[in-house]
């Protein structure tokens, strides 16, 4: 995931490199205001509008991701991007400062300086591991299969608990208290009582207790 995450701020770092590229010069034309006396408008540093949208939709949902909606980060390039609705913020010096913001983004995330790389660290050992437990399945390997998904999911559900501010306890009681808290539905919940019915069963040998099927 964490290649992932790099290869898209290289994507998104030449995509900005194209909007710097159609930086042009507007022309230059006489317009006649209410007075009836003509001025000069145009000859303002301009850039492709549609380029930079386009890039600003994805940058603030890589921001959203990697640093979450409350981050300095995010916060910032929202801060940059609405102050282009000043009549005196020019959509050319609006475009600097969100390139300064995902710049900096960019370089604290290979700097490994984003709080969040300890989810993306921890999303990257889980899908290991989960092709580990596919390994196993594909084997007919089930007991091993189910006890690896099985920690998988213990482990997620208290990292789920840490951001609900719940305790953490078997997987079971977390299950059932992130359920509560509205971290997700019933529906959700009683699949995961499922699977953990099958770690247990697992873990414990009763191999009667649950059916192999491949994922």
């Amino acid at each position: 995931m964490i290649t992932k995450i790099s290869q898209r701020f290289q994507e998104l770092e030449t995509q900005m490199e194209s909007i710097e590229a159609s930086t042009h010069i507007t022309p230059t034309r006489k317009v006649r205001i209410h007075t009836g006396s003509q001025v000069t408008v145009g000859g303002d540093q301009a850039i492709d509008e549609y380029l930079l949208l386009n890039w600003i939709v994805k940058v603030k949902s890589l921001l959203s991701e990697i640093c979450g909606d409350d981050s300095h980060h995010f916060k910032q390039f929202e801060k940059a991007e609405t102050a282009k609705k000043n009549i005196y913020m020019t959509v050319s010096r609006t475009f600097k400062n969100l390139k300064a913001v995902f710049s900096a983004a960019k370089e604290d995330f290979e700097g490994g300086y984003l709080l969040s790389l300890k989810t993306l660290v921890q999303a990257e050992v889980f899908d290991s591991e989960l092709e580990q437990a596919q390994q196993f399945l594909d084997k007919e390997y089930y007991p091993a299969a189910a006890v690896i998904a099985g920690v998988v999911l213990e482990t997620a559900l208290r990292e789920l608990c840490d951001r609900e501010g719940i305790s953490h306890s078997n997987l079971d009681r977390m299950n059932a208290d992130l359920a509560k808290a509205g971290t997700y539905n019933k529906l959700i919940q009683k699949q995961l009582t499922v699977c953990a019915g099958v770690r247990n069963s697992a873990a414990h040998g009763k191999l009667e207790e649950y059916t192999a099927r491949k994922m």
